[in-house]
């Protein structure tokens, strides 16, 4: 399983789906399985900004990943958001079966970030709605990437500035240097 990180417009979504295509591997997007699910109650707490319960991210997420069991390598984007949701990946490998091959951070300049964002145009992209985001997106990734450490998971940093093409060449070199793809 491939985990790619990085900050709100830094790709990762793209990157994650064009690494799954090219290689014939399942995206599964946390946020794209949650919307799927159709689940009013949920959807309306998506809604409000809120995180969803740790317990019901993972209940989805595992279920995705059993149903992907035929499919030989995942790329999640979105998973896991806190260390919680990282232990549990670990440590219920048993029901999902799958273990964490490699974990991307695709790393991307703040005011490149701030481009990008402005250039989507959503309302809720201004200044301070993206240094907000800027800001937890890095209280939540570096305890969980701290824990992948620690559990002998690699980590690899990935520069990602240039063409979608160009990044994408750079994750595939990552790949096989750690003889994953």
């Amino acid at each position: 399983m491939i985990l790619i990180f990085g900050p709100t417009g830094s790709g990762k979504s793209v990157q994650g789906q064009i690494l799954a295509a090219r290689q014939g591997w399942r995206w599964l997007s946390a946020g794209q399985l949650l919307r799927d699910t159709h689940n009013p109650e949920l959807i309306a707490e998506m809604q409000t900004g809120e995180l969803i319960n740790n317990d019901k991210v993972n209940q989805i997420m595992g279920e995705a990943l059993v149903r992907a069991a035929d499919i030989d390598k995942v790329v999640l984007d979105g998973f896991p958001r806190m260390v919680e949701q990282a232990h549990w990946l670990v440590e219920n490998r048993s029901f999902h079966g799958r273990s964490i091959d490699l974990v991307v951070v695709l790393e991307v300049p703040k005011e490149e970030l701030s481009n990008r964002l402005r250039l989507r145009g959503r309302s809720d992209d201004g200044k301070d709605a993206i240094d907000e985001k800027l800001k937890i997106y890095n209280e939540e990734i570096n305890p969980i990437l701290d824990y992948f450490t620690k559990q002998g998971v690699n980590v690899v940093r990935v520069d990602g500035l240039g063409s979608v093409g160009q990044i994408h060449d750079r994750i595939m070199g990552e790949l096989d240097k750690c003889k994953v793809a």
